[in-house]
């Protein structure tokens, strides 16, 4: 099968070793993660995990079903570039007098909609956020007049045909509604229950 990019959006409880436990499912079947990023998502209490991988669908799949299989995700899904609208972030130092003194530079900071975070008299940090494509070409281009510091973020996604997760929950919920509370009774007696 033919290898592409897929971004897998992950929505886990938010509990302690859950990157390296999802990172070591990955390392286990030799996969690289060019990027992974996380946050909180819209439902509060729930994560978001988007990671970007090379590999062909059938091998995304079953990732996917292994992940799932984790106690506290609770749903995986896998995506293709074109289903998704999505970004990443680039901050770029530069010396502040090559801008001032070189209108290409300006110029071509305006063209990426590249704007200064920092201004100092010896340096200018940008910030910009576009395709890695996009981003690319500008580290490209700024390379040329002295680029002193480059980091990119990862990237981050919405599936296009998603209407969230939390709409998901509450569909969950409408389905398989919870039984009636049943009162533990032995509840008031864990001593004599709970004896060595």
């Amino acid at each position: 099968m033919e290898k592409q990019e897929y971004t897998i959006t992950l929505y886990t409880e938010n509990a302690i070793g859950m990157i390296g436990r999802i990172s070591g499912i990955f390392s286990r079947r030799k996969i690289n993660i060019e990027s992974l990023n996380t946050s909180p998502s819209e439902v509060e209490g729930i994560h978001r995990f988007t990671i970007l991988i090379h590999e062909s669908e059938e091998v995304v799949r079953k990732l996917c079903r292994q992940i799932e299989k984790q106690v506290e995700v609770l749903k995986a899904y896998y995506n293709t570039n074109e289903e998704l609208i999505w970004q990443e972030q680039a901050l770029y130092k530069v010396p502040t007098e090559i801008i001032a003194e070189k209108a290409p530079v300006e110029r071509l900071l305006r063209e990426y909609g590249a704007s200064a975070v920092v201004i100092r008299n010896d340096y200018t940090v940008f910030e910009t956020a576009g395709h890695r494509e996009e981003i690319d070409r500008l580290t490209s281009e700024l390379g040329k007049y002295k680029l002193i510091e480059f980091v990119r973020g990862a990237r981050i996604a919405i599936i296009k045909d998603s209407a969230g997760f939390h709409s998901k929950l509450k569909q969950f919920e409408r389905e398989t509604p919870s039984p009636e509370i049943v009162e533990n009774e032995y509840l008031d007696q864990q001593d004599d229950v709970f004896t060595m």
